[in-house]
């Protein structure tokens, strides 16, 4: 097999162009196999096999900088540069990235998870060399997807008014996690389809390379009647007028034609748009002819079948979340579900097939996202935002300032709050509460389980006081009993889910149930400790704080999210606005990043466990004989 001798890109530059072919083939099936057992973004790697092997084929990395637009589509390139043998470690605690990771490799020169980012970061790069009389190449890799978001639009017209020398490649697959949408993907798809100005162009061009000698004038009569040809023929010709030169489209799964491609984009002065059309999943049939369920699997798979091995057991919070909206939606229908190109990861997919004129998908465009929901809430609507923790985090400027300052009715369904297990840093839930609980107006919710989900979803619908945020996690729900009645919860209302008087656990989510198995640890000591199901962290249940202040119980507040800015800190806060002092400990997430593993191994490495609960209870015992023997 080629594929046992390529260790690094000095070993693939030895190839012949004629084995590419042969060596995509086998790139292939070793990412389906691999992937069959660790799971991962399939489908996207399957796209960019000859893209991957063409970059690495001409150019020098990392001396040249390859920009992947969220580093999940980098497993080709990480397999090219030495990290074979680490793919049966994908995704998983102390192993192989499922994204593009610095520290990993000298050839990872840009880390995202988030979209829309690898122009800008590609400008930067230009600019540095440039500033510093180096002459290497800088290409940016971005999806049609991504192309939406604002930023790469912002990065777009810096660089075309820049003419800096650089290569944005335009991954053109009609896809980002589900289907594309929007203006621009409609004018791609001219440009995709359009074999009329294909043909024309590649006939004027082969008409000026017979011509001789054209100088001068001549020349630039020339060029205006090229351009002046796809004007006639592709309207608009954005990216010309964006200050790119336009090449393409080109076939993203021909290597010579792509080479062939870059070489001219090389030749060219200032920026370049290389559009390369591909497909998703390229070379499975299954990923092909389903490309959104494979974007990224979770879980292990059946090669032949194609069929993915899901877990057992109770729904996902995602699954009770999307049949919660369309019961609410069928008696309400001021009630319309808002999602930034994530229909299928925020469980909406079955509410846009009952409700298709009251869903919307903006596509990559968090903010507007945000801004449109305000709008539609002040003309009376129900507007719900479904977007993950980490994704909210690119709006927060239309939060505060389109939503909140407002006071628009606008509900937030926060998916993947708290650890998120393979996807790592990038995408973990854990900053939402710091940086949404301190504006004015919102309210902010986290349910213990399903049910209570379906039960924090009505009271968002029955609300009409402002903003109103609910936080849940990505994991299955606990099985409990789904009464259909969907009865609203009071307003910074806390419950009591076990009774004790040696101590109290303030826990949000997940942590519940941890906090009720350290209370059963402890009891087999003797000691009875109270569990609080702390479920809204804005506003706060003022009365049962001040009743544990009175009790003097000392307190645990057991959080899946950044203790800075977080449940624990709005107590303390409370108790300090009183001139209480009780004794408050605080267990969640440390000042640093969380890396890849399993939710559980994430939850063991920061302390999220019922041992270590129970260890910051039996401390208190200790605190407790100190301060009688101080007296």
């Amino acid at each position: 097999m080629l594929l046992d001798s390529i260790h690094s890109p000095t070993d693939l530059k030895r190839l012949s162009m004629s084995e590419l072919p042969q060596l995509a083939q086998e790139i292939r099936q070793f990412l389906i196999e691999k992937l069959s057992v660790t799971g991962g973004h399939l489908a996207p790697n399957l796209g960019v096999v000859e893209l991957t092997l063409a970059m690495h084929y001409l150019y020098d990395s990392p001396t040249d900088k390859f920009l992947f637009d969220v580093g999940h589509q980098a497993y080709v390139h990480k397999m090219l540069t030495g990290r074979m043998d680490r793919f049966d470690t994908l995704r998983q605690k102390d192993g192989l990235c499922g994204f593009v990771k610095r520290a990993e490799s000298e050839h990872d020169v840009w880390e995202a998870g988030h979209s829309s980012t690898s122009l800008s970061g590609a400008m930067g790069m230009a600019l540095a060399r440039d500033m510093q009389g180096r002459a290497n190449k800088v290409i940016a890799v971005i999806g049609d997807g991504a192309l939406t978001g604002g930023m790469a639009l912002e990065a777009l017209n810096h660089i075309g008014h820049e003419k800096r020398k650089l290569t944005v490649v335009l991954n053109d697959n009609e896809m980002s996690i589900a289907p594309n949408v929007g203006a621009l993907h409609n004018y791609l798809g001219k440009v995709r389809s359009d074999k009329t100005y294909r043909k024309a162009k590649d006939e004027f061009e082969w008409l000026l390379r017979k011509v001789p000698a054209i100088g001068g004038k001549l020349a630039k009569t020339a060029e205006r009647l090229k351009d002046s040809l796809k004007y006639l023929v592709v309207p608009g010709m954005l990216f010309e007028e964006f200050g790119l030169k336009y090449l393409g489209p080109v076939d993203g799964h021909d290597t010579e034609k792509l080479i062939e491609a870059f070489r001219q984009a090389d030749k060219c002065e200032g920026p370049v748009l290389v559009h390369i059309l591909t497909v998703k999943g390229k070379g499975y049939s299954p990923a092909e002819a389903d490309s959104h369920k494979w974007h990224g699997i979770t879980g292990s798979y059946k090669i032949e079948s194609g069929q993915v091995l899901k877990p057992v057991g109770p729904p996902m919070y995602t699954e009770v979340f999307g049949n919660a909206l369309i019961e609410l939606a069928e008696k309400d229908e001021r009630i319309v579900a808002i999602t930034p190109a994530m229909p299928g990861g925020s469980g909406l997919l079955g509410f846009a097939q009952r409700f298709p004129g009251r869903m919307i998908d903006v596509g990559i465009a968090e903010q507007h996202a945000a801004t449109m929901s305000a709008a539609l809430a002040m003309e009376g609507m129900k507007p719900v935002y479904a977007v993950y923790s980490t994704f909210l985090q690119r709006a927060y400027d239309q939060v505060v300032h389109d939503i909140c300052r407002h006071n628009a009715n606008v509900i937030f369904a926060i998916d993947r709050a708290g650890f998120v297990g393979g996807d790592g840093e990038t995408h973990q839930g854990v900053y939402d509460i710091a940086y949404l609980r301190h504006i004015p107006n919102l309210v902010l919710m986290m349910p213990k389980d399903e049910y209570e989900l379906r039960r924090m979803l009505a009271t968002a619908v029955a609300y009409d006081d402002g903003p109103i945020a609910i936080r849940y996690p990505r994991e299955q729900g606990r099985g409990v009993a789904m009464d259909d009645e969907l009865a609203p919860i009071p307003i910074g209302s806390w419950e009591v889910v076990r009774d004790g008087d040696y101590a109290a656990i303030l826990a949000i989510g997940p942590m519940v149930h941890v906090a009720e198995e350290a209370a059963e640890l402890l009891k087999r000591e003797g000691l009875s400790v109270r569990v609080v199901n702390a479920r809204f962290v804005k506003p706060l249940d003022e009365a049962m704080l001040a009743q544990l202040a009175k009790e003097r119980l000392p307190m645990l507040v057991l959080e899946e999210t950044a203790v800075a800015g977080g449940l624990g800190s709005a107590i303390l806060e409370h108790y300090a606005q009183q001139g209480l002092k009780p004794t408050v400990q605080l267990a969640g997430i440390p000042d640093r990043f969380i890396e890849h593993a399993t939710i559980k191994e994430q939850r063991a490495e920061v302390g999220l466990t019922a041992e270590e609960a129970a260890k910051h209870l039996r401390s208190f015992a200790l605190l407790k004989r100190q301060r009688q023997t101080a007296n």
